[in-house]
This record gives C-alpha cells, structure tokens and sequence, in this order.
C-alpha cells in the first residue's frame, strides 16, 4: 500500500478527522506506518505502551489469557478504529496483548509526539476527549448487548455490521474465523453455531465462512425483538 493511501486512509479516521486540520499532516509525517501479516503480535500484555494504533486496514484483535490458560478475547478493532490511546498517553503498561488477525496496515502514533502537541494546543486534548468517549460508548453497547440480548440476536447484529447499504439482501464474508467471532460476541464455539442455526428463522444461512442473509430487514427486527417479551404475553 502507497504511503498516499496510507495518509488518505488514516485521515478518514474518527481520530484523525477529530484533529485541528492545522496539526494532522504534522502527526502524519511523524507516525510510523506498518504492515503486519496474520498472526503477527503487535505487542504483548504488560509491555510499556508508547504508541498509539490507528488501523488502516485489516482486523487486529485485543486479548488477555487467563490463568488457566484460556484466550479471552477483548476486542476486535477494524479500518479507521483506533486503540490505546489512554495508556499510551499516560504512559502506562498494555493491559492487553495485540495480534493480527487478518493481513493489515496500521499507523503507529508516537505517543511522546502526540502529548508534545497537546502542551502546545489544548484543542487536541478535546479531540482525544472524543475518541475516548466513542471507546467508551462502544463498551457500553457491548455491555448492553450481554445483559439484553441473546446470543443469536448479538450474531445478528454482528452480521448486519458487514451488510452493505442500500440492499434487501446479500452475502457476506465473515471477517475472521468462527472462534474469534465467538470470543468477540462472548460466547463460545459452541454457542456460535447454535446462534447460526436459530438464524434460519431470520432468513439467515451459513456456508462455510459466508453468510447469506435473504432479507436485512427480517435480520434487523430479530436482532432488536425484546427476548424478555414473550413473558409479559398472557
């Protein structure tokens, strides 16, 4: 990927565009722009944290292991998300260890430089503001999605996440394997493939790592079906 695209991609970011204009060709020059293939360990849990991630391309997933040896998967973060800002800019350990998932490009944002920029101009600390706070309303969406929905309802959502605009129905490709899926919507293996078998009722079908999915409205209305209602029927 050209270093141009890499800059185009990497200014259609929320962290980017939340930016003064007049500072971000200034970051861009000074971050360092890196391909990863997958598998790759971005870093590692407890490694002091030094920059911050922008993606650009690909997934990239966030994890710890339990003592029992067992992979909790965090997060999974796609193109134009960012992550590690708040560690980075207080200059404290990762909490989490990172890897690749997929083949993809991120630009790593030294932290030093972006603090350096933040003594000079307060209004980037209110862009950093931002993207915490969309860091934050994503963990509460996460959050409400365990307490509220069942397990095929949050697969639903994550298929509809994929699902172009404007289209009655279509096909898509699961970005990642089945088991990470599973992890990110925590849920186990398991317990994915029995969601995948209570979408037929949606409309949905599952071909190896493809979804097809017969009518987007019909996927919708079962992803935002109350599950507590059927008690409140006499």
């Amino acid at each position: 990927m050209s270093h141009e695209r890499h800059k185009s991609l990497a200014r259609a970011s929320l962290f980017i565009r939340s930016l003064p204009e007049q500072h971000v060709e200034q970051l861009l020059s000074r971050s360092v722009f890196r391909h990863y293939e997958r598998g790759e360990t971005l870093f590692i849990q407890d490694e002091p944290a030094q920059v911050i991630h922008l993606v650009l391309d690909g997934w990239v997933k966030l994890y710890r292991i339990a003592p029992n040896g067992a992979e909790a998967v965090v997060s999974v973060f796609a193109s134009g998300e960012s992550f590690g800002e708040a560690v980075a800019l207080r200059g404290t350990p990762y909490p989490v260890s990172a890897e690749a998932v997929t083949p993809c490009d991120l630009m790593l944002v030294p932290a030093a430089i972006l603090v350096q920029m933040m003594k000079e101009d307060p209004d980037i600390c209110v862009a950093m503001l931002a993207t915490t706070f969309t860091h934050l309303h994503s963990l509460v969406a996460q959050l409400e999605q365990l307490k509220a929905q069942t397990g095929a309802q949050r697969v639903a959502e994550f298929l509809l996440e994929l699902v172009p605009a404007d289209t009655d129905g279509c096909t898509v490709t699961l970005p990642y394997d089945k088991a990470l899926i599973a992890g990110k919507l925590g849920m186990k293996p398991e317990s994915l493939s029995r969601a995948f078998s209570r979408l037929k009722q949606a409309g949905v079908k599952i071909r190896k790592n493809h979804a097809e999915i017969e009518n987007i409205e019909q996927l919708r209305d079962y992803a935002e079906d109350d599950p507590a209602a059927a008690w409140s029927k006499t």
